[in-house]
């Protein structure tokens, strides 16, 4: 299944991942939500209600491009940049696209996600 994410000056597409904390975000869609940065590494936001962690290993390591939910702070990431390991984190989707043209977008930059 595939998302599309879109702002102003940004439209990527992603692939969701088959486990049961993608079903959950899949679920809440369509969302428009404020995106903020964190560690220059990552816009983050909060889904409307929190994301079910059922058959999730203890922890994820990302890559630019994957979008990832972080259990212990309730919040989705979508990365432009490589991470560590991080306890709590789960694979949600991957972008399909160059992650990087995120880096230059505002706090409080207005992202719809839809379902494609």
């Amino acid at each position: 299944m595939q998302i599309r994410l879109t702002t102003s000056d940004v439209v990527l597409t992603a692939t969701l991942a088959d486990n049961p904390t993608a079903e959950a975000f899949a679920a809440q869609l369509p969302m428009t939500v404020p995106i903020s940065d964190h560690a220059d590494t990552e816009k983050v936001f909060h889904p409307p209600s929190g994301l079910t962690t059922q058959g999730a290993s203890d922890g994820y390591d990302p890559s630019a491009g994957d979008i990832a939910y972080y259990a212990p702070w309730g919040n989705v990431a979508v990365y432009y940049r490589d991470f560590s390991w991080s306890a709590g984190l789960v694979p949600v989707a991957r972008l399909d696209g160059d992650p990087t043209v995120l880096a230059a977008l505002p706090d409080d930059t207005q992202m719809r996600i839809d379902l494609l």
